[in-house]
């Protein structure tokens, strides 16, 4: 059973179309035909890759499309537990087992048998608690914390990272053996700017998402705010997209939008990176500095006025004509966005809702 045919559950688990996930370059469809192939299967899987590249909705994913869909899928968010809770919020404890602990409590891994185990940024369990859950992936078996009997549990692992393991096996801080037990599949997340191509379609897969949530139809981007986007370096990947575009859709600016792409003001002023390896030009050196001040100014002052481009040219005491030539050398759009990218999705008549939002507030 394919990706395709299975189609109906993904979309019952409340995730995006398979296309808007996967999109169409190469490095993406190499991750569908992989999870394609290990979506039935009970193996372990290890999803890498930066913060905000959809490891999650792939773990999502890939347990809505197994054997265990029916059962729960737990998530261990590891660094946000401290380590001296993480055992017992993994394996639970028993009644009496310490001061406090006044009944019986199930842990993650008893609470995912027969779904699927998720621990997100697993990197960051310490060697101990590795070991343990070694002993679990080994034989199905665990003992609650105070307790003495052991326990069996059949589940599916899923873990993620956002950077490689094997790095933090040669430091010292991740088992060797546990990372062999974890990644009987290692499924690799390209960054969005290794996926440019498949901007367009996320924009408007967002902007049709948050036009519903917000009960708003947004206007069209710019030509010249869309090129700027694909040369973006995107560093929160789909995650950052997501929250421009949200952004975006509730306040309905899309100079704002383009000012969080533009890089920060040093505190100490300009600064250029110069390479001295061969000789340099002072004047294009010079001629970029310039360049990079002006844009800051002019960012400056666009935000000091409420991003009206009248008074921001009468502030800087030049023409219109001259801050619209600027504004489109630094990649800001030099008209206002016509109107309705999206053809009625939601009538603008109709109550906004931000209760709404706040139920659905991230996607990726």
């Amino acid at each position: 059973m394919t990706l395709v045919s299975n189609a109906e559950s993904a979309v019952s688990f409340s995730l995006p179309p398979l296309d808007i996930i996967f999109g169409k370059t190469p490095a993406m469809q190499a991750v569908r035909n992989k999870l394609e192939k290990v979506a039935e299967t009970d193996v372990p899987v290890l999803i890498q890759g930066e913060s905000g590249t959809g490891k999650e909705l792939c773990v999502r994913l890939l347990h809505a499309l197994s054997l265990r869909a029916r059962g729960s899928l737990v998530k261990v968010s590891c660094p946000a537990i401290p380590h001296s809770l993480i055992e017992t919020e993994l394996f639970g404890y028993e009644k009496g087992a310490f001061t406090g602990a006044m009944a019986t409590k199930l842990g993650r891994v008893e609470q995912a048998h027969m779904g699927t185990l998720f621990l997100d940024e697993v990197g960051s369990l310490d060697l101990g608690v590795q070991s343990k859950l070694l002993q679990v992936l080994q034989d199905g078996t665990f003992v609650r914390v105070g307790g003495h009997e052991p326990r069996s549990i059949t589940t599916r692992l899923v873990s993620a990272a956002n950077s490689d393991l094997r790095n933090q096996v040669e430091d010292g801080t991740f088992r060797l053996d546990f990372l062999f037990r974890i990644n009987a599949v290692t499924i690799n997340l390209p960054p969005l700017r290794q996926r440019i191509a498949d901007l367009p379609i996320l924009i408007d897969y967002f902007i049709e998402h948050y036009a519903k949530v917000f009960h708003h139809t947004p206007e069209l981007l710019s030509k010249s705010a869309v090129r700027m986007m694909q040369s973006y370096h995107w560093p929160g990947n789909i995650r950052q997209l997501e929250n421009l575009i949200r952004g975006y859709v509730l306040i309905g600016s899309e100079e704002a939008l383009v000012a969080e792409m533009m890089p920060e003001t040093p505190r100490d002023g300009i600064t250029t990176e110069l390479d001295l390896s061969e000789p340099v030009s002072l004047k294009n050196i010079t001629r970029k500095a310039t360049h990079d001040l002006e844009r800051q100014i002019i960012l400056k002052v666009l935000q000091a006025n409420s991003w009206n481009r009248q008074k921001t040219a009468k502030w800087l005491q030049i023409s219109y004509r001259s801050l619209l030539y600027k504004l489109s050398e630094i990649g800001m759009p030099e008209v206002p966005p016509r109107p309705l990218r999206i053809p009625t999705l939601v009538k603008k008549s109709e109550p906004r809702s931000v209760k709404t939002a706040a139920s659905r507030s991230r996607v990726f």
